[in-house]
């Protein structure tokens, strides 16, 4: 398993493609942020669909990290993902 965020500046007309497709992997925690475990197949399925859905003038970014305990992640105001834990 890798730990992932995935950032992506699309049309605002475009963005729920992103959305709706990222939701089934990861959990969103902001506009057009979304994070969280996923396997390698999973990654490169992510991968390959970003690069297939974006336009040249938009773009993705994707962190990667080992494990979720090497991120230290810090919320100021309410945490989106706390309702995702108790689902």
């Amino acid at each position: 398993m890798v730990y992932i965020v995935v950032v992506y500046d699309m049309q605002a007309d475009r963005t729920r493609l992103m959305l709706n497709f990222l939701r089934k992997y990861l959990t969103h925690v902001q506009n057009s942020v979304f994070e969280g475990e996923v396997t390698e197949g999973d990654l490169e399925t992510i991968q390959n669909k970003t690069r297939e859905t974006l336009k040249s003038d938009e773009s993705a970014i994707i962190y990667r990290m080992s494990s979720e305990k090497y991120v230290d992640r810090m919320v100021v105001g309410e945490d989106p993902t706390d309702d995702a834990r108790f689902l």
